[in-house]
C-alpha cells in the first residue's frame, strides 16, 4: 500500500492532482490510498488513480489500522506534525524535517507555488511529475444548469473575502450584460449568498450554496460560462476544467496559488486594480478589499475575449 496524506480542503487536493497522478505511474501496481477527509470523495473520484479514500480529517495518530504501508508520502505540510502521524512506515517520502526525525527529502520554500512544491518532492525521490497535469475528469452533467456564470463570495478564511457589496454589484452588471448568475456557497455560507443574490437583484432560485454536493459543485463549474471567486477551491476547480475565471486574490499571492500564467482566459486580480497572475510578495487584506467593480468587469472581459478568439 501506498498511503498518501493530504488532510485539507478543496484547493488542496486540487492542486496536489499532479503529485498525485506521478504516484500512481511511479507505483502502477500498488494500491494508491489517500487518507483525506470523507467529504472531498466526490471529488477524489474525478482524480482518478486513488483506489480507495481513507477518512482523515486531521493529525493525529496513524491513520491506518493493520500492517503499516510500504510507503507514506507526505503531500500534507512541512512537518513535524503530520512527518509524525506517517511514522512506522516501511519508507517516508517527506520534505526534510529534522525536528521529526525526518534527515531525508529536499528543504521547504516558503514562496514555491503549491503544485511545484508537491512536484518538487516527487523528483527529489525519483518520481517525475507533471505539473500541467492538473485536469479533472468531467462529471455527469446531473440536474444543475449549463452556461451560468458562478459567482461565489465565501471562503473559510475571512481575509480572502472580497466585500460582499461588491460582489452583489457584480452579479447585478454581470446579470445585466446578460449572464444568467448563480452564487455557490458552503452551507454556513447561505446567508452571505442570499444577501449577494438579493442585492444584486437575483431570483432565490439562484442560490445554489447549500444545495450542492461537492460533485455537484465540480459539474455546475466544469459547465459554466464563467467563474468569479476569491482565492477558494471553486477557483482551482475552474482551473481544473479549463473554464474562464477572474480570480480575487489576497491577502496571499497568487504566485503561490494561482492558476497557470499561461492561460490567459483564467484572471487573476491581485492589490487594487492590478493584474499580477505571477507577482511575489504579499499584499495586504484591506487593499485588496479596495479592488474596484469596474477593474473586476474588465477582467471579465479580458477572460471571456480569449475565448473568442
Amino acid at each position: 500500500m501506498i498511503l498518501v496524506l493530504r488532510a485539507l480542503g478543496v484547493g488542496d487536493l486540487a492542486t496536489a492532482v499532479p503529485a498525485l497522478r506521478a504516484l500512481r505511474a511511479g507505483y502502477p501496481g500498488e494500491e494508491l490510498v489517500l487518507a483525506a477527509p470523507a467529504w472531498l470523495g466526490p471529488l477524489v473520484e474525478l482524480v482518478g488513480g486513488v483506489d480507495r479514500l481513507l477518512p482523515t480529517d486531521d493529525l493525529g495518530p496513524p491513520p491506518w489500522s493493520g500492517p503499516p504501508p510500504e510507503v507514506a508520502v507526505n503531500l500534507h505540510g512541512r512537518g513535524p506534525g503530520s512527518h509524525r502521524m506517517l511514522a512506522g512506515a516501511g519508507r517516508l517520502v517527506a520534505f526534510r524535517c529534522p525536528p521529526a526525525g525526518h534527515r531525508d527529502g529536499p528543504d521547504w520554500d516558503d514562496d514555491e507555488h503549491e503544485v511545484d512544491r508537491w512536484c518538487r518532492l516527487l523528483d527529489w525521490y525519483g518520481i517525475p511529475a507533471d505539473r500541467t497535469d492538473l485536469a479533472l475528469r468531467r462529471p455527469p452533467a446531473g440536474r444543475l444548469p449549463a452556461g451560468v456564470t458562478v459567482v461565489h463570495p465565501g471562503s473559510k478564511v475571512e481575509a480572502k473575502r472580497w466585500p460582499a457589496d461588491r460582489f452583489a454589484a457584480l452579479a447585478r452588471r454581470l446579470a445585466d450584460r446578460g449572464h444568467r448568475v448563480v452564487v455557490t456557497g458552503s452551507v454556513g455560507e447561505r446567508d452571505l449568498a442570499a444577501r449577494v443574490a438579493a442585492d444584486a437583484g437575483l431570483p432565490r432560485s439562484a442560490v445554489l450554496a447549500g444545495r450542492t454536493d461537492l460533485g455537484e459543485l465540480a459539474a455546475l463549474v466544469a459547465a459554466a460560462r464563467l467563474v468569479v471567486s476569491g482565492d477558494t477551491g471553486v477557483g482551482h476547480l475552474a482551473t481544473a476544467y479549463r473554464v474562464p475565471s477572474v480570480l480575487l486574490f489576497g491577502p496571499v499571492p497568487p504566485a503561490r496559488w494561482g492558476p497557470p500564467a499561461d492561460r490567459p482566459w483564467h484572471r487573476v486580480l491581485w492589490a487594487p486594480g492590478e493584474d499580477c497572475a505571477a507577482g511575489p510578495g504579499v499584499g495586504t487584506a484591506a487593499g485588496w478589499a479596495a479592488l474596484p467593480v469596474d477593474r473586476v468587469l474588465a477582467a471579465v472581459d479580458e477572460a471571456e475575449e480569449t475565448v473568442r478568439v
